[in-house]
C-alpha cells in the first residue's frame, strides 16, 4: 500500500471562518491524499464531528461565536482522543499556555507554512493512531 493511499484513509477537519484559509488548508492536504473535511465555524465543526469519522482537526482560533480554543474544548468531550491543532495569527504565550491546558497537539502561527503544518499533523497522526500513514 503506498503512503497516499494509506492518508486517504485519514480524515482531516479544517476550520476556519475565512474562505480562503480553508481552501488553502485543502490545497495542502489533498494533494498529498488526505481526505478533507470544511468547516466554516466552530459549530459546523461539533457537527461534523458528531457524525463523520474525523482522525485530526485543524481549527482557527478566533472565530465568531465560538473561538478555536472553545470548539477544541468541545470537540474533546465528543472525542477525547481527536489531536486538536490551532492555528492563529496571535500566537502568545497566554494563548499558547490555553492551548496546552486544554489539550491542543499544538498551535501553529499564520500565516502556516506547507512545512511545518503537513510535519505537525503526520506527527500528531502518528502520535495517537500509530505507525507512519503507508506503513
Amino acid at each position: 500500500m503506498t503512503a497516499t493511499r494509506a492518508r486517504r484513509d485519514y480524515s482531516i477537519l479544517v476550520t476556519d471562518d475565512d474562505a480562503g484559509s480553508r481552501e488553502a488548508l485543502r490545497d495542502i492536504f489533498e494533494p498529498e491524499g488526505y481526505r478533507v473535511l470544511l468547516a466554516e465555524c466552530g459549530e459546523e465543526a461539533i457537527d461534523i464531528v458528531r457524525v463523520s469519522p474525523v482522525h485530526l482537526a485543524i481549527l482557527d482560533m478566533h472565530m465568531p461565536t465560538l473561538t478555536g480554543l472553545e470548539t477544541l474544548q468541545i470537540v474533546r468531550q465528543i472525542n477525547a482522543l481527536l489531536p486538536c491543532i490551532l492555528v492563529t495569527a496571535d500566537a502568545s504565550e497566554t494563548l499558547i499556555r490555553e492551548a496546552f491546558q486544554a489539550h491542543a497537539y499544538s498551535v501553529i502561527p499564520k500565516p502556516v507554512s506547507k512545512s511545518v503544518v503537513l510535519y505537525t499533523v503526520v506527527r500528531a497522526l502518528v502520535r495517537v493512531y500509530g505507525g507512519p500513514p503507508g506503513s
